[in-house]
């Protein structure tokens, strides 16, 4: 497993050291497991926040072992796709002592995220009602199946439910047959996007107010909206979406094809692309010319001639006959891949799309990066997935200024699972075995006391002093008001 990492797979290339981040002193306590919660942790993560992921001793988040799990990781290729760039902590929530670490590092968070199913939260003391008590400025993102609230609020739900339940299931796939589910998590990760927008959202607003608020992202929500414009289409006509297979309703030609030596997809999303596919790509004016093709409706109206004549040109050249010919005229195409051919292909390289990065058990393990590129903060280096409860003495130490004797007593006590092993020693003197190396290029200050007070590792100015409720009239910041005062 994993033999031909090196050389399939370039090295990742460091950040600019020194660059900021942009959401770099901004602490987030990860409640998530599976894919949509995590994967949203994940982009704050790589954006700069420190990500704390809780997970239950021992088992941690069940998708760990998700296949294929590699022997030597115990944790599985899904598991590292979806979390990255995070700490571990492992709390027994079942105990007070676990809930009482949890509920300090609340208190100290800027952003809660948390997707169990409604209630949960709830029963630990751990909802937002709660957690704004103690951190009136805590961001906190709930990502549901149908709501927390209302009829439904006590449904489970998992990705392929909702991509049925949406109506996404019966758009896809061909007419004379059952309808198919997109195989890809395409929900839980576009979900995951919302939940990550929203709470960039709320930090900004923040930001101008000073107060935290809840923020939900529901999966049934998201999957309704994942259908696309066929919601409104059909209200407009009263018409159902119907299956095409790899043709478009809207747009024609566009679909597969088929060259000497393999499939490539064409997309003719208007009357122009046409004209250019059949003047400069297969060199049949006539066809462009002809009225029978003017226009999309009526070449989907002869659609079945149109792909004819089509596959009948595209099969008498190779696909990089045709690539060039089409790149050249502006006739949007590409070849259809499988997975492996896709990440191995000269654009994700050129993009540096799968890369890897280093890890102490095994040497190498793949990357997926995330498509965003900033010129000014770029995303973190990824940091491979941890192990369960790999950071619990650490972020302990660092975010609630516990000692070695108080962590002692809360690992007797069963807050970090019976099986957690006796800590180990920290430094007390000079030449003392120092710990860990931190994960990110830009160590995170201790934060003992409540969130607010410590600004300097903010991108954003200190905030002016003013009582609350009153405007601070410094320069650039007309309308900031101060955060809580000590």
């Amino acid at each position: 497993m994993l033999e031909k990492l090196e050389s399939d797979f370039p090295e990742h290339q460091p950040r600019p050291a020194g660059a900021p981040q942009a959401l770099a002193g901004i602490k987030v306590v990860d409640f998530t497991h599976f894919i949509a919660g995590p994967f949203a942790t994940m982009i704050l993560a790589d954006m700069g926040a420190d990500v704390i992921k809780i997970e239950a001793p021992g088992r941690g988040d069940d998708f760990r072992q998700y296949p294929p799990v590699h022997p030597e990781l115990a944790q599985g290729a899904p598991f590292l796709w979806s979390n990255r760039n995070k700490r571990s902590v492992a709390l027994d929530l079942k105990t007070p002592e676990g809930l009482e670490v949890a509920r300090a590092l609340v208190a100290s968070a800027d952003v809660v995220v948390e997707n169990f199913s409604t209630g949960v939260m709830e029963r630990f003391g751990l909802d937002y009602e709660s957690c704004r008590k103690a951190n009136p400025e805590l961001v906190y993102c709930s990502v549901s199946a149908y709501g927390r609230e209302g009829a439904f609020a006590d449904r489970l739900g998992f990705d392929p439910i909702a991509q049925a339940e949406s109506g996404f299931v019966s758009m896809n796939g061909y007419a004379d047959r059952q309808g198919v589910r997109a195989l890809s998590p395409v929900m839980d990760i576009s979900t995951a996007m919302m939940a990550a927008n929203a709470i960039l959202g709320a930090l900004v607003a923040r930001e101008r107010t000073g107060r935290g608020q809840a923020v939900e992202v529901a999966l049934f929500d998201n999957a309704v909206l994942m259908t696309g414009y066929a919601t409104l289409q059909h209200v407009f006509s009263g018409a159902e979406p119907q299956r095409h297979g790899n043709t478009s309703p809207d747009t024609c030609p566009s679909g597969v094809f088929e060259a000497q030596d393999g499939s490539f997809y064409i997309n003719c999303g208007n009357n122009k692309i046409f004209q250019r596919l059949m003047t400069q790509v297969l060199e049949r004016p006539d066809v462009a010319a002809d009225p029978a093709y003017a226009s999309g409706r009526e070449r989907s109206q002869r659609r079945e001639v149109l792909f004819a004549l089509l596959g009948e040109a595209f099969a008498k050249q190779p696909w990089s006959h045709w690539q060039s010919r089409m790149r050249a005229a502006g006739v949007p195409c590409g070849q259809v891949r499988s997975v492996g051919e896709a990440i191995r292909s000269p654009e994700a390289r050129e993009r540096r799309l799968v890369t890897r990065i280093p890890h102490p058990q095994v040497g190498w393990v793949p990357n997926m990066a995330l498509p965003i590129r900033y010129s000014r903060t770029p995303i973190a280096d990824p940091v491979a997935a941890p192990t369960v409860g790999q950071h619990t003495q650490e972020v302990l130490r660092e975010a609630l200024g516990y000692d070695e004797q108080r962590f002692a007593a809360l690992a007797r006590a069963g807050a970090f699972g019976l099986l957690f092993p006796h800590p180990r020693p920290w430094p007390t003197r000079a030449g003392a075995r120092t710990p860990p190396a931190r994960r990110h290029d830009q160590p995170h200050a201790a934060r003992p006391g409540r969130r607010g007070r410590h600004r300097r590792d903010r991108l954003l100015p200190p905030r002016p002093v003013a009582r609350r409720g009153v405007q601070a009239r410094a320069q650039g910041h007309p309308r900031r008001l101060r955060r809580r005062g000590p």
